[in-house]
């Protein structure tokens, strides 16, 4: 299956975030030495925060079909969804959106997994001006880290 990035029309996107809670996946990936991949956020909601890489899901594609999606996407490589360890499902609040627009904030329904991945090269700048790798003790003590993040580790 060859993976695509994704669109929605712009102010049907806008009335699905008002109105809806997004359903995405996020990925905590661990390197040998323990320490997580962070992107430092473009976009809002949690722009110029350090946050694990994710997607959205979108409708009719499966779980599996967007866990190849989002990973290509996010981290350049396309990953199975069987290479990775589910952590949990998780909200997220924010009180604002990717929009701009104050009268409402994002609701998201996260499904973390885990993975282990040694290398990534070329890492995509779309959502995340710069990436780091933390242990988890650093992403606990950073106050640059979104508590959304840390909340993976406590």
């Amino acid at each position: 299956m060859k993976t695509t990035k994704r669109w929605t029309e712009p102010e049907i996107f806008k009335c699905i975030v008002k109105n809806t809670p997004l359903v995405s996946i996020d990925f905590i990936i661990k390197n040998k030495e323990g320490k997580v991949l962070l992107g430092l956020r473009k976009n809002k909601p949690a722009q110029g925060y350090y946050f694990v890489p994710g997607g959205r899901i979108f409708k009719n594609e499966t779980i599996e079909e967007a866990f190849k999606n989002i990973s290509q996407n996010e981290l350049g490589i396309e990953l199975d969804i069987n290479q990775a360890k589910f952590l949990g499902v998780y909200q997220h609040f924010y009180g604002d959106n990717f929009f701009g627009d104050e009268s409402f904030g994002t609701h998201y329904i996260v499904l973390a997994y885990e993975i282990n991945i040694q290398d990534l090269i070329n890492l995509p700048e779309d959502q995340h001006s710069e990436y780091v790798w933390l242990s988890p003790e650093d992403i606990l003590n950073s106050e640059n880290v979104h508590q959304y993040t840390k909340n993976y580790f406590i």
